[in-house]
């Protein structure tokens, strides 16, 4: 089965309520037709997980600017000043995270791993609200759960019809972690998709095993 669909319906496999692992560094890297179309989709309610939450014109801000974001989950948002506005109006959750440790929670969630263990964050704000506590041989350490998605929409440079990825500079961020730790993987390819086979397995950053829809995208050179 062709793991290439329109833009339509691969969106329309994304439901009310889920969550979302968005790849992308401020906003470069994110996959905008895919972003676009979730707007004109309109589902509610979702979870979006992605370094920064990017800004209210680029991104996955604009989910966030849309009203169709519950929880936004990021390392940081000062592009995105709406993000903690909605917070304080208790319109929308936001969780930030250090950005190495959600890297790792995202890691972790991809390979079945049970959490991080990290001292960053002790005795701060990060200990009293999103992370545990615990003394292994003498230490502290700062427990946090793995993170998981419903669905990762990534952006990548040039794919093989069987989904193996290539990316371009920032689009390979968080999004090789992310391909792992979701349900469901889409996929903006801006380069037009190629013949399965087309590529030396040295060149490909992330298997299409893990890949599950692929999306004629266009060329970006960010």
């Amino acid at each position: 089965m062709s793991k290439i669909k329109s833009l339509t319906e691969a969106v329309s496999f994304i439901k009310d309520g889920d969550s979302i692992l968005a790849g992308g560094f401020y906003g470069n890297g994110t996959p905008k037709l895919i972003v676009d179309e979730l707007i004109r989709q309109g589902q509610k309610s979702l979870t979006i997980v992605n370094n920064d939450g990017n800004t209210v014109e680029k991104g996955v801000g604009r989910l966030v600017a849309s009203g169709q974001t519950k929880k936004l989950v990021c390392s940081w948002c000062g592009r995105l000043p709406i993000a903690p506005q909605l917070a304080e109006e208790g319109k929308m959750e936001l969780e930030l995270c250090p950005q190495g440790t959600l890297a790792e929670r995202i890691r972790c969630g991809g390979y079945g791993l049970g959490g991080v263990l990290t001292r960053t964050g002790l005795n701060t704000i990060v200990e009293e609200t999103m992370a545990e506590r615990v003394t292994l041989k003498g230490k502290d350490w700062l427990y946090h759960e793995p993170i998981r998605g419903n669905v990762a929409i990534i952006e990548a440079d040039r794919a093989d019809e069987a989904g193996n990825l290539i990316f371009h500079l920032t689009q390979r961020s968080f999004a090789t972690v992310m391909c792992f730790a979701a349900d469901l993987v889409i996929v903006e390819v801006n380069q037009k998709i190629e013949p399965a086979g087309s590529f030396h397995p040295s060149e490909i950053h992330v298997p299409g095993v893990v890949v599950n829809i692929l999306v004629q995208g266009e060329k970006n050179e960010q």
